[in-house]
């Protein structure tokens, strides 16, 4: 009988053991990414835990205390040429809890925070390293080198040629953001194939055909596998002084079979919805349009300043959301033949025209498999380049080489007799005409508007006749 209960004893004690061993934490996998400002690491976990970080110096390090937690497997060595980390170790500490350190090459500043479970993740904790100095963030461009250089003779001809010699003429900034990165991988194809890989390609690509032409100038948002948070890809966008924002995507859908490519612009709602946010904070509100401070207005007249932005800056998304679609008819199948409008985040600047391609459905193994082709993408890049450029030769900002340079081309093929104008065509101004409606009707370009008829500015009335020049 003493035999059987200690039997009995043993077995239960077992049995706690094993059924505590159970409960605790499990790391199946580390995973880490550089960003230009920070190092993320990433804990895959079985279930929620409870986390402290220390700092220490002498030599630099970070250090993880995570509670009733266990490692699954060894934790992988970073490489030797790694820019943050010089190694990873792990001890269990009261037979119960789990402290990992990173070796570090400088001292960091630590934030961490866990996520929830989604379709793709389970339970994660997340730590990002940032930097400790002071040095002011560069976020990478794009090489320009072979790029043919704006020479002092080429931008003296274009200043005089269009009367502008006081002018500083300045490059067209267009930047251009890969979707997801880092932990984030987007959507998934049949045979893996990672969403944000391959609009990490296609962006390269496209950064490449801008910064070779002449008056142009790629900032990509992110170069490597690394996330970005969505306010932040709109913040480096503006600190670049951007004219453009393309963001580049892979869609993906539950039925294998859809399929093409879709150009977005921002909706109304999500529009509206941001220029509240902008307003209710005001020491963010300042230059968003034209230089107008936001801040010392009346809630009714910024409201309304900023509504004029917005406009202004939804027409020309829209312009060039249709040029890019455009183009995109002569590559492939189309899964939208008009500019659709969604509440994206990434679209939500204010006084930046914001455009979100879905360059194909992942989820199409076709599609997959053209996406994964570097021929192919160079073709989606270059239909993205062609309907930037398409757009840009109509509406170049006026203090850009890119519009002054193609002002003194004009001329110089005016005074050769290359070009012949005839007007065959009057328009009459009714009400909410604008000169950039007007010159899309007539298929001409805004400029040869404003120069035939001898406009300084884009100013109309009611009733004016307008000579449309016709080639």
């Amino acid at each position: 009988m003493f035999k059987f209960c200690k039997f009995i004893s043993v077995c239960i004690l077992l049995l706690l053991s094993v059924t505590s061993y159970a409960k605790q934490v499990s790391i199946k996998s580390l995973r880490y990414w550089t960003a230009p400002d920070h190092t993320r690491v990433v804990f895959d976990l079985s279930s929620a835990v409870s986390h402290k970080i220390l700092l220490l110096q002498n030599p630099a390090r970070v250090v993880i205390d995570l509670e009733d937690t266990r490692l699954t497997k060894s934790l992988a060595q970073p490489p030797k040429k790694h820019p943050l980390f010089n190694g990873l170790r792990s001890a269990s500490r009261n037979k119960k809890n789990l402290r990992v350190v990173i070796d570090l090459k400088e001292g960091v500043l630590p934030k961490s925070f866990t996520l929830k479970p989604t379709k793709k993740n389970g339970h994660r904790l997340v730590v990002d390293l940032f930097i400790n100095n002071n040095k002011k963030v560069r976020y990478a461009q794009v090489s320009r080198k072979n790029v043919p250089k704006i020479t002092k003779n080429t931008r003296t001809k274009a200043r005089a040629a269009t009367k502008t010699l006081n002018n500083k003429v300045r490059d067209i900034v267009i930047a251009i953001d890969a979707g997801h990165g880092g932990e984030d991988s987007g959507a998934l194809g049949k045979h893996g194939t990672q969403e944000k890989k391959v609009v990490l390609q296609i962006a390269k690509k496209l950064a490449i055909l801008v910064n070779k032409e002449p008056g142009m100038k790629a900032v990509m948002v992110r170069e490597g596998d690394y996330y970005i948070g969505l306010r932040k890809r709109m913040e480096i966008a503006r600190s670049k002084n951007a004219d453009l924002f393309v963001s580049i995507h892979a869609d993906a859908f539950k039925n294998s079979k859809v399929k093409g490519a879709s150009v977005f612009t921002l909706s109304n709602h999500g529009a509206s919805s941001e220029a509240a946010r902008w307003l209710a904070k005001h020491e963010n509100s300042a230059d968003l349009v034209g230089g107008v401070k936001l801040a010392d207005k009346e809630d009714v007249v910024a409201n309304v300043l900023m509504d004029l932005s917005q406009k202004a800056t939804k027409d020309a998304s829209r312009n060039v959301a249709s040029k890019v679609l455009k183009q995109f008819k002569n590559i492939g199948h189309l899964h939208s033949r008009k500019v659709q409008k969604a509440g994206f985040m990434v679209l939500k600047s204010p006084d930046i025209p914001s455009i979100l391609i879905e360059t194909a459905f992942i989820s199409n193994p076709k599609e997959e498999r053209k996406l994964k082709s570097r021929a192919h993408q160079s073709r989606m890049a270059q239909a993205i380049f062609q309907g930037v450029v398409g757009y840009f030769s109509q509406y170049a900002p006026p203090d850009t080489y890119f519009a002054l340079n193609s002002n003194a081309k004009y001329i110089a093929d005016i005074s050769k007799k290359s070009v012949s104008i005839k007007s065959n065509k009057r328009h009459v101004i009714s009400r909410g005409d604008t000169l950039s409606e007007i010159a899309d009707q007539y298929g001409v370009s805004l400029r040869l508007i404003k120069s035939y008829n001898s406009l300084n500015n884009s100013r109309i009335r009611i009733g004016q006749v307008l000579e449309i020049p016709m080639g």
